[in-house]
């Protein structure tokens, strides 16, 4: 009756159909591992932003990496804007998805080493190779306030990092290549810069994270997870679709076959 399940044709579609339901679930627990990322995410972000800013010294210090809880910190720190060594990041977009630069600036702390600041984003006012117009940030001993980051890699942002750039042009804002550049004891990440605010609104701050956005994540786990329960049962329809055709077949041929009558003496 199910004989022809042993057919070439048919072992084939067994197995691809024993393949796809173990990738299937696989895919949806790997989107809900992704939806648990996010929600875990947008936690630390919200807790970031409502805790009181600490020092910038006390959560990251030179070749030591952000930790996770610590992202989107509330930090402060004192000290002087060095310009002379201040460089662009190219191919940045603001609110409005226009394309430009951020203004990444080394501040100089009281004790000598440096926190990479991100002082936000301008335009690109002539060809992405031409090192634009910056305006000069706070003069003096200042205090600044804003969220801590993680480095920026080109695994983790999928920015690649061009070589042979223009000078004082980087695609990446990553505190050991900064410090290899200057020089100089460089604190892990870098901040967003939220206060002092720029005269004229330029450079346009950085807005703060949505975490309130889980994504389509879940959704998407879901439907593998349906996609994998689903392909059982298409099999199902399939083989009693192809056993009922063979019947059909095998009775049309029978009823078409005369039948020899036996001879008369």
């Amino acid at each position: 009756m199910y004989r022809f399940l042993l057919s070439r044709q048919w072992v084939i579609l067994t197995l691809i159909m024993l393949a796809l339901i173990p990738t299937m679930i696989e895919l949806g627990f790997w989107q809900l591992h992704r939806h648990e990322h996010k929600v875990a995410l947008n936690q630390v972000i919200s807790d970031s932003l409502s805790a009181k800013p600490v020092p910038a010294e006390s959560l990251t210090a030179p070749g030591q990496a952000v930790e996770h809880d610590d992202l989107y910190r509330r930090v402060t720190a004192k000290g002087t804007f060095d310009t002379a060594d201040e460089v662009v990041v190219r191919r940045r977009t603001n609110s409005d998805e226009e394309v430009g630069f951020h203004v990444l600036t080394p501040f100089v702390l009281d004790d000598g080493r440096v926190l990479m600041v991100n002082r936000g984003w301008i335009p690109a006012d002539g060809a992405q190779t031409e090192f634009p117009k910056v305006p000069a940030p706070a003069r003096g001993e200042t205090t600044v306030t804003g969220r801590l980051m993680a480095d920026e890699t080109s695994g983790g942002s999928g920015i690649k990092d061009v070589s042979g750039l223009p000078d004082r042009m980087v695609m990446l804002i990553n505190s050991e290549q900064q410090a290899k550049a200057l020089g100089k004891q460089v604190l892990g990440g870098y901040i967003d810069l939220t206060a002092p605010e720029p005269k004229g609104d330029v450079p346009e701050l950085i807005g703060a994270p949505n975490h309130s956005d889980i994504g389509p994540h879940m959704a998407y786990a879901v439907q593998w997870w349906l996609f994998a329960a689903g392909v059982p049962v298409g099999f199902v329809v399939l083989v009693r679709r192809e056993r009922r055709d063979r019947e059909e077949a095998a009775a049309a041929e029978a009823e078409s076959t005369p039948t020899t009558e036996p001879a008369t003496v």
